[in-house]
């Protein structure tokens, strides 16, 4: 059983991701001297229905050798899309799918685009 389906890309676990990797101070928290926030470090992958924590984080220290601290997943069921058109009325359902947000020890980081 494939436990990893794909890396979830989207423009917020990107904005997640990147923050991470690259902290920033606007120019007033320059100015003031506050401290930069710890970066979380987290990223997120579609994973089989079937899939628990300690299977999910097993997958990915295999396949990406890093150290994971933390594993949060959610179910989405599919849900039921009605709409009325030209033709009639149509049904249908949207894929039911798991999601993994997966967070790494500080020093370890997952390179998406490298092979582009």
């Amino acid at each position: 059983m494939n436990i990893i389906v794909k890396p979830l890309i989207s423009e917020k676990m990107t904005r997640l991701t990147e923050a991470a990797a690259e902290p920033k101070l606007n120019r007033i928290q320059r100015n003031k001297g506050i401290a930069l926030k710890p970066a979380n470090n987290r990223y997120g992958f579609i994973v089989d229905k079937r899939a628990n924590k300690i299977e999910i984080k097993n997958a990915v220290e295999k396949f990406y050798n890093v150290k994971v601290v933390d594993v949060n997943t959610m179910n989405y069921s599919g849900k039921s899309k009605n709409r009325y058109t030209k033709a009639g009325f149509i049904q249908g359902r949207t894929n039911a799918f798991k999601k993994a947000i997966v967070t790494l020890a500080p020093d370890n980081v997952i390179d998406f685009y490298s092979s582009i």
